[in-house]
C-alpha cells in the first residue's frame, strides 16, 4: 500500500475493520477535550452594550474611536468603578473587545466567568468610554472658545481704539460733520456691546459629547465559545481524525513486500510459485495471554487492515494442484536424491500451515525438513543432506531487510535457495480437508523441529 493511492475504499477498510479502536479513541477524546473545558478553558459568557456615535463619521474616525474604547485608560477607568480585586488589568483588557457596526454604532463586549459580571464588565466600560469621549470633545471645545475669546478681545480693543480716535476729532458743534461723528461712535459702542455679550455667552461647560449608550448589555443566557460541547465533540473529531491518519501514514510507511518477484530478489533467489491457505489472515498480537494482548484483542488492533479482502479459491483439488505443481518443479530443478530445508519465518502462521500442506503433497520426494527461524536474529541448521533450502512466506508480512537476513543466515548454515513459496489465505471453496485425512506418511514425516537455537 505504500505505492497506492489513498482512496475512499481504504479509508472504507478502516472503518470496518477497526470500528472499535476508533470508537476507543473517539470517547477518549471525548475525555480530553471535557477536561480540557474543565480545567483549561472553563465556561465563560459574553455581553455586548451598543454605543451610538451621533453625526457622520468617517470609517477611519470609527476604527479610532474602536481602539479608544479598548484602551488601557479607558479599562483602568472601568476597573476603577468595578472594584474587582481578582482580576488584574491586563486580564481586564484582554477581556474588552469593541466592533464598529453600520449606523455609527459601537457595540462593546466584555468577558467573564458568570453573566452578572458580563454584563456589568460591558456596561461599566460603554459608560467609561462614553465620559471620557466627553472630556476628549470637551478639551478641544475649551481651545475653541478660547480662541474665539481672543478674537473678541482684540475686536474690542481695536472697537476702543477707534472710538477714542473719532472722539477726539469730533466737533462739539451743531454742525454735519460733527452730528456724523458722533452718529459712527454710536454705532462702534452698539457693535462692542454687542461683542461683550458674545464674549460672555462663550460658555465651555454648555458643550458635551454626543455620544449616547444605547441601553444596559442584555444578560447572556449561554457560554461563550468554545463552550463544553464544541470541545467535547471537537475533541472526539480530532481523535478520531488523527487515528484514521495515523492509520493511512502507517500503511504509507509500510515497506512489507507483497508481490513474488519482490520477495525472491530480496531472497535472491527465484519464486516458484504461489499456494492458497483456507482461512483468515492471522491475528498480529493474538498470541500470549498479557495485558496488552487482551487489550489488543478487546479493541480490535490484533488484526491487519491493510490486508486485501480474501479472494475466493477453488475446491479442494485446485489447492492441492498448486502444492504438487511447486512440488514438481522441485524435482525438475534438483537431482536425486533431494533434501531440502524448509525455512518458515516465525510467527508466520499462514505460512506454517502452507509448508505442513506442502510437506503432504511432496510424499518424501523431495524430502523435506521444516524448521522456524526467528526474524529478529535468524539461526538455521547447519547443512546436513540437504540439497539446499525453500522460504515459505506469506505476502505482505516481511521487509526487505527481514528477508535479507534470513538470506544471510541459509548461507551462514551453508544452504542454498533453491526458490521461494509465497503463501496466502483464501476463502474455502469447498470443505476444508482436516490432518486426519492426510497420508499416513506424511503424518509421520511432518514435525516442525525448532531451529537449535533458533531464537537468541
Amino acid at each position: 500500500m505504500n505505492e497506492d493511492t489513498i482512496r475512499l475504499v481504504t479509508i472504507g477498510r478502516i472503518l470496518r475493520r477497526r470500528w472499535r479502536l476508533l470508537a476507543v479513541l473517539a470517547v477518549v477524546g471525548a475525555l480530553f477535550g471535557y477536561g480540557t473545558s474543565v480545567l483549561v478553558f472553563p465556561p465563560r459568557y459574553t455581553a455586548s452594550a451598543p454605543v451610538l456615535l451621533p453625526g457622520v463619521w468617517e470609517e477611519r474616525e470609527l476604527l479610532t474611536q474602536v481602539d479608544i474604547a479598548t484602551s488601557l485608560t479607558v479599562v483602568d477607568r472601568a476597573a476603577d468603578a468595578l472594584h474587582w480585586s481578582d482580576v488584574s488589568r491586563s486580564e481586564l483588557q484582554d477581556d474588552v473587545s469593541a466592533s464598529a457596526a453600520d449606523g455609527n454604532i459601537i457595540t462593546i463586549s466584555g468577558t467573564a466567568d458568570t453573566p452578572e459580571r458580563a454584563q456589568r464588565l460591558a456596561d461599566g466600560v460603554a459608560q467609561q468610554f462614553v465620559q471620557f469621549a466627553a472630556q476628549v470633545a470637551g478639551s478641544g471645545a475649551d481651545a475653541s472658545v478660547a480662541a474665539q475669546t481672543e478674537a473678541l478681545r482684540k475686536q474690542v480693543t481695536e472697537t476702543n481704539r477707534r472710538i477714542s480716535e473719532l472722539a477726539d476729532a469730533a466737533d462739539p458743534g451743531q454742525t454735519v460733520e460733527s452730528v456724523q461723528s458722533r452718529t459712527a461712535l454710536e454705532n462702534l459702542r452698539t457693535s462692542l456691546e454687542a461683542a461683550m455679550k458674545k464674549l460672555e455667552e462663550a460658555d465651555p461647560s454648555t458643550d458635551k459629547s454626543g455620544m449616547v449608550v444605547m441601553g444596559e448589555a442584555p444578560r447572556p443566557t449561554g457560554e461563550a465559545p468554545p463552550t463544553r460541547i464544541q470541545l467535547t465533540v471537537g475533541g472526539a473529531l480530532v481523535f478520531f481524525l488523527l487515528a484514521v491518519l495515523g492509520h493511512l501514514v502507517a500503511a504509507r510507511m509500510n515497506r512489507r513486500l507483497r508481490t513474488e518477484p519482490e520477495i525472491a530478489a530480496a531472497l535472491g533467489s527465484t519464486p516458484l510459485g504461489a499456494v492458497d491457505v483456507p482461512g483468515e489472515w492471522p491475528a498480529h498480537a493474538s498470541q500470549g495471554g498479557g495485558r496488552t494482548a487482551r487489550i489488543r484483542r478487546l479493541v480490535g488492533a490484533d488484526t491487519r487492515w491493510d490486508v486485501p479482502p480474501l479472494q475466493k479459491s477453488g475446491d479442494e483439488a485446485g489447492r492441492r494442484l498448486r502444492y504438487r505443481r511447486v512440488c514438481a518443479r522441485l524435482r525438475e530443478q534438483l537431482p536425486a536424491p533431494r533434501r531440502l530445508l524448509v525455512v518458515v519465518p516465525d510467527g508466520d502462521e499462514i505460512a506454517r500451515r502452507a509448508a505442513g500442506q506442502l510437506l503432504a503433497e511432496a510424499k518424501n520426494d523431495p524430502l523435506l525438513r521444516v524448521v522456524e527461524v526467528s526474524v529478529d536474529r535468524p539461526i538455521v541448521p547447519d547443512r546436513e543432506t540437504e540439497n539446499g533450502a525453500v522460504v515459505v512466506l506469506s505476502a505482505n508480512s516481511r521487509t526487505a531487510e527481514e528477508l535479507a537476513g534470513i538470506a544471510e543466515a541459509c548461507a551462514d548454515g551453508r544452504h542454498d535457495i533453491v526458490g521461494v513459496v509465497v503463501a496466502g489465505p483464501v476463502q474455502a471453496g469447498g470443505p476444508a480437508r482436516a490432518a486426519a485425512d492426510l497420508p499416513d506418511d506424511a503424518t509421520l514425516t511432518f514435525a516442525v523441529p525448532r531451529a537449535t537455537g533458533g531464537r537468541a
